[in-house]
């Protein structure tokens, strides 16, 4: 079969989830065969990454002017004359479609939806899946995210009170989960890295991983609230909070006010996510905000860890996988400390237990999956005459 000519649109690349996994996906395209491009700023966080996996990348320039990139992807999309187009941030829906119209060739056109809420305007509700070929939704939540809406009008979260269904045929409409490096995410030794992170053999080290941004965060407040109710009934217990933002000087205050020197700190960002997980003894993802599926949770249990996170949008997905610790109520945070109460009285997972985990996970998220799915609904509209 030959191999298709693909090419994806990324108006980004500064890193996060969705600049993340649309690198990975045209990484595993590119090693099923297909013949893939990238199309995006140069120098920028992610652009550097694709240069390293050798994906070809066609540079649009500075974004800053929505047009500008529109009219360098319509070119780029003309003189390599894809089958498919892909576009993956919400900001870049519409210069996709554009892109693709005025190029006056004819691809396949796929968009991905990589947020837990609708698209923001009224248009993109309205007309996204009538101007293109298939959207992939990264969750079943998202799924119904779209086609149903969904209202938490009590929620202190905006994002969260109102999330209105879109209009048009929902049969575009694909579910592919995305993928984590099962390769490297896997059950391992990392006493190096525990002493590097500054943790003892006898320390039980809870860590929340992720960005904080203002104004609240992934939870991570609500995480050290938690750990100042517990670290005098466990004193063995280690909080890390593992990434960077804004919040640095709050959550350092709150480390000092809740009287948890030398028991919380910050590690800043982690390049050896890997390793970090095979270090620590149980994530927790108190997530407060939306949230589309919480791949974290996937590469926290094909290291063999337990894990700890809020029971909302949709991060049940990704605990079923694993199964192992405990959902609880997003902003609780009495239940949120109990938890972890119970985490550091529980079992510790066995080696098999460990690795029967492993499977689970690349048996249903693994990268491998992600391309082929990804790949297969491509080759069925390119065989689509509609």
């Amino acid at each position: 079969m030959s191999p298709l000519r693909i090419i994806h649109l990324n108006s980004l690349l500064t890193g996060g989830g969705t600049d993340d996994q649309c690198v990975k996906v045209a990484h595993g395209l590119q090693q099923l065969g297909q013949d893939v491009r990238i199309a995006g700023p140069a120098g920028r966080d992610f652009s550097r990454i694709i240069d390293a996996l050798n994906v070809p990348f066609c540079n649009t320039g500075d974004t800053k002017s929505k047009t500008k990139f529109i009219l360098r992807a319509a070119k780029f999309i003309r003189e390599f004359n894809p089958h498919i187009v892909h576009g993956h941030h919400g900001r870049d829906i519409w210069p996709t479609i554009m892109a693709t119209r005025l190029s006056g060739v004819r691809p396949k056109l796929v968009l991905t939806r990589h947020m837990a809420k609708s698209p923001s305007s009224w248009a993109s509700r309205k007309f996204m899946l009538a101007q293109c070929d298939a959207v992939i939704v990264v969750s079943n939540f998202v799924e119904k995210i779209l086609t149903q809406g969904m209202d938490d009008r009590n929620s202190p979260e905006r994002e969260r009170c109102h999330r209105p269904p879109i209009e048009g045929d929902f049969k575009k409409i694909h579910v592919i989960y995305p993928g984590i490096d099962t390769t490297k995410f896997r059950p391992a030794l990392a006493d190096a890295k525990r002493n590097q992170l500054g943790l003892k053999p006898e320390h039980f080290a809870f860590a929340v991983t992720g960005g904080y941004h203002g104004p609240r965060g992934k939870g991570q407040r609500e995480f050290l609230r938690a750990a100042a109710s517990i670290h005098n009934k466990i004193p063995n217990a280690r909080f890390l909070i593992i990434g960077r933002g804004n919040m640095e000087s709050t959550l350092k205050a709150d480390i000092e006010q809740l009287g948890l020197q030398g028991k919380a700190w910050l590690t800043g960002q982690m390049s050896d996510m890997p390793q970090v997980m095979n270090a620590i003894d149980c994530l927790v993802h108190p997530q407060i905000g939306t949230e589309a599926l919480a791949l974290v949770l996937c590469e926290a249990y094909a290291c063999g860890k337990p894990v700890i996170a809020s029971d909302l949008d949709g991060i049940p997905e990704a605990f079923v996988i694993g199964n192992l610790g405990q959902l609880v109520p997003p902003e609780d945070v009495n239940k949120l400390a109990e938890a972890m109460v119970a985490q550091v009285n529980a079992p510790r997972p066995t080696d098999a237990q460990k690795n029967e985990m492993h499977a689970r996970v690349e048996g249903r998220f693994s990268l491998q999956r992600a391309a082929s799915e990804t790949l297969a609904l491509y080759r069925g509209l390119v065989a689509s005459k509609i």
